[in-house]
């Protein structure tokens, strides 16, 4: 057989395989692009200090959220939704690491350090191909340049959401941190002006607090920021829908922590670490939908990355819950959130943490305090932070009820909110959903404060807590770089001098 003939067989060969390879290329090539295409653009509205339930789609009758109450009416309303740590910084440490707040040294306490060795979602994000920027409150507060960070943990900053979609790189998506801060207590509104339209008969004084003028004023002034932080929001949505992303785009709409009133913020109690939460996603979230599983903000970095067609980490401790949004079953029953807390402001003599471990579940709560010889509200002269009970931010309830502490029917108020606690505390929510009698000395509760303890005990060797050392008090050696009250005080008073 000479050469000739040989040559011609493979080139019929060659012409049949050809199309085939060039069928096999473009699918491949076809399917890698709806792949990329399919990826949803990514949203996260997080407001400051913002508690639930007050939101319209969660009851309140107050509250002004119409823009809140859109995504949970086109998308799902998460109603069991809660942080990590009833504090700003560790809270939104855990956000971006998917990580529980002990595990991250420093940063499990407020004005922390936040070193870069812990890894945040943001950077996978980037790495696969997403433009990434924030606007507001990213990761704070805290010192994070001194750590190894060239900016904020969360990623470039940008002056606003309309600046970051006009000089965004349009072939790619993109993730936005949009960090509200209207309800924090700095910018809730005073003026009897900026309640109009908020109707103050329908006002719900919680048990936990004096029904007082102070209080009273105290409300409105929170709702009527509420009502700022929803309206800013919507500014989002609406440039969304301007440039036809919103429905491309996945928006997660949710707060850090719980509100800065007595027993809010800095307390493991739901008023502290209870949040609302509602997630929009077309065609990918059924419209109408809510879900009573139990939510950690913990579990939005691996929500997220899986959204993004992104692996998981194996050092997250939080779990996606996209199987949730989708309306499908989780294998792992999700009846329970660990909460924790270390030093929220630097407020106790020799730089003392007040730390708690504890568990939430649909019908108990636990807390584990584990130094109750502290004040859990910070010394009532104060040390370095905020002032007199320095865990508390200084509201007008929060000013009135020390003020009056002493006054018999202001004083089991004041109990509640600062007066020192016993190790364990146990909350049957059946009959106490605010969590104002403790039932842990009960015989009757034994067999469920053991089942509790154990499984916070549990949690904590399963992520290597410190804790888990009984003598451990590595936070309380920690730096603090949230400034002297005195320090503010003295320039306040010299500028009133002049």
């Amino acid at each position: 057989m000479t050469a000739r003939p040989v040559i011609e067989s493979i080139e019929r060969q060659f012409r049949r395989v050809i199309p085939i390879v060039i069928v096999i290329l473009v699918a491949s090539c076809a399917s890698k692009l709806l792949a990329e295409s399919s990826r949803p653009n990514i949203v996260l509205f997080i407001a400051d200090n913002w508690s639930w339930p007050h939101a319209g789609a969660l009851g309140d009758r107050t509250v002004q959220t119409p823009v809140f109450d859109r995504i949970a009416n086109e998308g799902m309303l998460l109603t069991r939704a809660f942080c990590p740590v009833p504090s700003c910084s560790p809270t939104r440490a855990s956000i971006l690491t998917g990580r529980a707040a002990h595990q991250l040294e420093e940063a499990a306490s407020l004005w922390s350090p936040f070193q870069n060795k812990f890894k945040v979602f943001t950077e996978y994000l980037r790495s696969a191909g997403y433009e990434v920027g924030f606007t507001g409150k990213g990761w704070s507060p805290g010192r994070f340049l001194e750590y190894g960070w060239s900016e904020n943990p969360v990623g470039k900053e940008y002056p606003s959401f309309a600046e970051f979609m006009a000089v965004r790189d349009k072939s790619k998506p993109f993730f936005f941190w949009n960090g509200n801060t209207d309800t924090a207590l700095y910018k809730w509104r005073w003026e009897a002006a900026d309640w109009d339209g908020i109707d103050a008969s329908t006002l719900t004084i919680p048990p936990y607090l004096p029904d007082v003028p102070a209080v009273r004023e105290s409300l409105m002034a929170y709702y009527a920021a509420v009502r700022q932080v929803d309206r800013a929001a919507g500014q989002v949505v609406d440039r969304l829908q301007d440039d036809q992303l919103l429905d491309q785009t996945l928006l997660i709409y949710t707060s850090d922590n719980g509100w800065q009133m007595p027993r809010g913020l800095a307390n493991c109690y739901d008023t502290g670490t209870r949040v609302p939460m509602a997630i929009r996603w077309k065609g990918r979230i059924a419209a109408s939908s809510s879900s009573p599983d139990f939510i950690s903000l913990t579990d939005l970095a691996p929500t997220i990355l899986e959204a993004a067609g992104i692996d998981c980490p194996a050092a997250m401790t939080g779990r996606s819950f996209l199987n949730i949004l989708h309306g499908q079953s989780d294998s792992e029953a999700r009846d329970h959130v660990f909460v924790e807390r270390e030093r929220h402001a630097n407020v106790r003599k020799g730089d003392l943490s007040y730390p708690i471990r504890g568990i939430r579940t649909e019908d108990f709560l636990y807390l584990w305090n584990m130094r109750p010889d502290r004040w859990p509200a910070g010394d009532p002269i104060g040390h370095v932070a905020v002032g007199d009970f320095g865990d508390v931010d200084g509201s007008r309830a929060k000013l009135f009820m020390v003020a009056q502490s002493s006054a018999p029917e202001v004083k089991p108020f004041f109990d509640l909110s600062f007066s020192k606690r016993p190790e364990e505390e146990l909350y049957d929510l059946r009959s106490d959903p605010h969590q104002l009698r403790n039932v842990a000395a009960q015989s009757a509760y034994a067999p469920t404060l053991n089942r509790l303890r154990e499984r916070v005990r549990q949690w904590m060797r399963d992520t290597h807590d410190p804790r888990v050392d009984p003598s451990f008090d590595g936070w309380d050696k920690y730096p603090y770089f949230g400034g002297n009250f005195r320090d503010r005080d003295a320039v306040r008073k010299a500028k009133t001098a002049r």
